[in-house]
């Protein structure tokens, strides 16, 4: 199943002019405040009526402004998620769920309490009232309800901007299970390069109302070009990794990509495991010879593809280590001084400290190497 937009709308001081497609998977709409991202979601959920142009879920088409077709809200089976919870303060957690179920037909309905229940980790609390629940499961139980209308779709904007680290951190692994073992296409509006990288498997970026680059995350995250500056200290690359061994002396995992070796803080997986790491440009060190009396202990060999355009004082640097692609952001300085060149061979050096609980995800599309569940 897929989402296909082709909208144009004036916004204000902008015309919105966006096209692009959101397949299975969670597709993030990022861009910073003001770019269009939540008007992009209003025209799909029916709460904006655009000037022209086509929205289409499954080749069925919800909105045609020039054959004048325009589904109303109501029957386009859309789950939508806001950045508040905005559950019904006088229900229960269970009554809250079950409200959701009203808008499927009986005929459409997928998703059985006890299942969305399980998934979201919701047991302990289903005879609980919004007000005793804490930020963090508020939003599970407004995702549990939009999942229990068995919608085509699902809508999310920035569902965690008002949650604080402690709270975002409990939910983002809710929204993987929820991306990895339902098949409905998720848009996920955001302007948190963090929880792009470790949550999307399609990115599109938006700014001043137009798609600037869409396609697969790891393939767009490394367009730091793309990126507000402000976001840029916290983007690079996005790669899949599978669980190898523990050093339980240590404290240490080692992940094995194509790429190579990573040695990370202790994850609590066990060996075959799937997991999507982020390597931060800013966390990458170059070196032209093989380095010796270090503390950082992931040398990657690799070689140099492509040296960006210069960013005031600095540069991006793409390394490829067998088919993957390392980001390193360095100064002018020093590429000039390491004669840096497409085609050189060099090393990426990452410390394993540069890897937190933000920058490592949960499984991605089956938890185990060659197997399908979690």
């Amino acid at each position: 199943m897929s989402v296909d937009i082709d909208i144009r709308n004036r916004l204000g001081r902008f015309d919105l002019d966006v096209r692009f497609s959101a397949p299975a998977g969670l597709t993030a709409l990022f861009g910073p405040s003001g770019a269009g991202k939540t008007s992009v979601i209003n025209i799909i959920a029916g709460l904006v009526r655009p000037d022209h142009g086509r929205v289409a879920v499954d080749g069925e088409v919800l909105v045609d402004a020039e054959l004048g077709i325009f589904v109303p809200t109501h029957r386009r089976r859309i789950g939508y998620v806001f950045q508040e919870g905005r559950l019904f303060p006088h229900l229960t957690v269970r009554q809250n769920l079950v409200y959701g179920r009203w808008f499927a037909p009986a005929a459409g309905r997928r998703d059985d309490l006890g299942h969305v229940v399980g998934l979201l980790g919701l047991g302990a609390l289903l005879d609980r009232r919004p007000g005793r629940l804490s930020g963090g499961e508020k939003q599970r139980v407004a995702i549990g309800r939009a999942l229990l209308s068995s919608p085509r779709i699902i809508l999310m904007d920035e569902p965690l901007a008002s949650l604080d680290e402690a709270r975002k951190a409990e939910i983002l692994p809710y929204i993987e299970r929820l991306r990895d073992e339902t098949r409905v296409p998720i848009v996920y509006v955001s302007h948190s390069v963090t929880e792009v990288a470790r949550l999307a498997t399609t990115m599109a970026v938006l700014a001043e109302g137009r798609i600037a680059a869409v396609g697969p995350t790891d393939q767009v995250m490394q367009r730091l070009d793309l990126l507000p500056e402000a976001a840029r200290s916290e983007a690079g690359s996005v790669l899949e990794t599978t669980v190898e061994s523990h050093d339980e002396a240590f404290g240490l995992t080692t992940l094995r990509s194509p790429a190579g070796a990573f040695r990370v803080p202790r994850i609590d997986l066990a060996a075959g495991h799937r997991v999507r790491i982020r390597v931060r440009s800013r966390d990458v060190i170059v070196a032209t010879t093989a380095p010796q009396g270090l503390s950082a202990i992931n040398v990657l060999p690799g070689v140099v593809a492509e040296i960006g355009a210069a960013d005031g004082a600095a540069a991006d640097i793409r390394i490829d280590c067998a088919g993957e692609i390392l980001v390193a952001r360095l100064t002018r300085h020093s590429i000039e001084t390491l004669r840096l060149r497409p085609g050189l061979p060099v090393y990426a050096v990452i410390k394993s400290v540069a890897f937190d609980r933000r920058s490592i995800g949960a499984p991605m599309h089956g938890a185990v190497a060659g197997g399908g569940g979690t």
